[in-house]
């Protein structure tokens, strides 16, 4: 496998990463460049750890995992982004309509958009791919992409103001539906 196909699987990997980044600088208050960096970071790591263990895990493990990986990224975003839903329709139950950048929450969103690159792993074995180039191809690009959609949310969460939250949380809802409905009826 050449590097322009890894960089087009890279690329597909990292879109609900990109997504949820946005939305993260949309909706997170008092984003520094710390925080840019752990959000990228975060997504980037788990984008490449994730096919990785796959890989060394093999076939048995993956079976198990896309047995229950879009149900797990359905309940992880779609709480989080009911949540925000939630917080941004009825502000007067917070005192801030906007999130702290938590590990936890860095955590949960790293996991729940790298969950189908476990089967990506898989594929790889079976196509005995250079397994390290191709983690770190994803890695990276997922690491870039995630960094520049940060910024890009923080731009219009601006733009947006109070109204940043919702579009947020409906973007995360968003994702956990898609993911769901992939692995579910297309999968």
């Amino acid at each position: 496998m050449g590097w322009l196909e890894l960089l087009l699987i890279a690329v597909g990997l990292s879109m609900d990463a990109v997504a949820v980044s946005m939305s993260n600088g949309l909706t997170i208050k008092d984003l520094k460049g710390r925080h840019i960096a752990a959000i990228a970071g975060a997504f980037g790591l788990f984008q490449g750890l994730m096919p990785l263990i796959g890989y060394l895990a093999g076939s048995v493990f993956a079976a198990y995992i896309s047995a229950i990986d879009h149900w797990v990224a359905l309940i992880l975003l779609g709480f989080i982004g009911g949540k925000m839903i939630w917080e941004a329709l009825h502000p007067e139950d917070e005192h801030s309509a906007v999130y702290r950048l938590t590990p936890a929450l860095l955590l949960v969103q790293a996991v729940a958009t790298s969950i189908d690159a476990l089967a990506v792993g898989v594929s790889f074995a079976a196509l005995d791919v250079k397994i390290l180039p191709a983690v770190s191809e994803i890695a990276l690009c997922t690491f870039l992409l995630s960094f520049i959609a940060v910024l890009l949310g923080k731009r219009f969460g601006k733009l947006l103001g109070n109204k940043a939250e919702l579009l947020g949380g409906v973007i995360l809802v968003g994702i956990g539906l898609k993911i769901f409905i992939e692995h579910t009826f297309f999968g």
